[in-house]
């Protein structure tokens, strides 16, 4: 391998070490870390200007008193449990409004599908805090939703969305949707229509047809879809803050807290060790996923 290719190669191993696997570590570091009413608010038990000793000071002094924190308290595995839930229901529904969209989006014209496709990502045009201010205005009590259901005669009082999980829910599709278009639109493009002619003249009907090859093959485009979803919307912050009020729990929100308003920072790191570790799962499977699809392709 000569050095040209090395070099290559070990741009995005550098990219991750530097963005990744340092921050980490500094969070790793601090989550085993004392707290205190100091700046920093901790005292750290490691000083890495102490050399080797530090470290045998570090390893002597070790212990997981922060994660044994978050299991005696209730609020921690159930933002856990709150925010699994949340982004699965999430997910489900973007899929739901997704699939027919990427699907309608590949069968029409030609000309059309570059306008199309301007349209799902036009939304990435404006600020994304924007973009969720806007749903406020829109879910509020006396928002533009509520004077249309009002207008239209199917309600007769103002219904209360906001400050709801179901605000969290519309929030979270509306954001996420144009990552489960996408790649399942990029799947559905290169299906080759007269595999269905195929299955259909071999006794399949319609909706057959559409389940046995259109939905069996657009599968490695849902999967990705539903991991890109996933992922962000389980560390979500902003969305549940401004849309679903102090009721609603995500681990996202207790993260927040926990670092600017209680101030702790070891036992929010913690709690950050403890979602990326959870988050690992869904994102091995997705590169796994990935790496699948890339063989068959070749």
């Amino acid at each position: 391998m000569n050095l040209a290719r090395r070099l290559l190669i070990g741009v995005p191993y550098l990219w991750l070490f530097a963005l990744f696997l340092v921050p980490f570590l500094i969070v790793l570091k601090i989550s085993m870390s004392d707290y205190a009413i100091s700046i920093p608010p901790y005292t750290p038990t490691l000083d890495l200007s102490e050399g080797w000793a530090g470290f045998r000071v570090f390893w002597a002094a070790l212990d997981f008193e922060n994660y044994v924190f978050l299991t005696s308290d209730d609020l921690y595995w159930k933002a856990y449990l709150s925010s699994l839930q949340i982004a699965a229901l999430a997910t489900f529904f973007t899929l739901l409004i997704g699939f027919p969209i990427a699907y309608a989006m590949a069968n029409a014209p030609d000309e059309w599908r570059p306008s199309l496709m301007m349209l799902v990502i036009l939304p990435f045009w404006t600020s994304f805090l924007i973009r969720v201010y806007a749903w406020i205005g829109i879910l509020s009590n006396e928002g533009f939703l509520n004077q249309i259901l009002m207008w239209t005669g199917l309600v007769s009082e103002p219904l209360v969305i906001l400050n709801t999980n179901t605000a969290v829910y519309i929030g979270i599709v509306y954001t996420y949707l144009p990552f489960m278009i996408l790649p399942i639109y990029s799947t559905l493009e290169k299906l080759d229509g007269s595999l269905l002619e195929a299955a259909q003249d071999l006794g399949c009907t319609k909706i057959g047809a559409f389940w046995s090859v259109t939905v069996h093959l657009a599968k490695p485009g849902v999967i990705a879809g539903c991991f890109l979803v996933f992922i962000p919307a389980l560390g979500e912050f902003v969305i549940p803050s401004l849309l679903g009020g102090s009721k609603t729990l995500m681990i996202g929100k207790v993260l927040w807290e926990e670092f600017f308003s209680n101030r702790d920072w070891p036992v929010a790191s913690a709690v950050a060790i403890i979602l990326l570790l959870i988050l690992i799962i869904p994102i091995v499977l997705f590169q796994r996923n990935e790496q699948k699809q890339r063989e068959a392709d070749q």
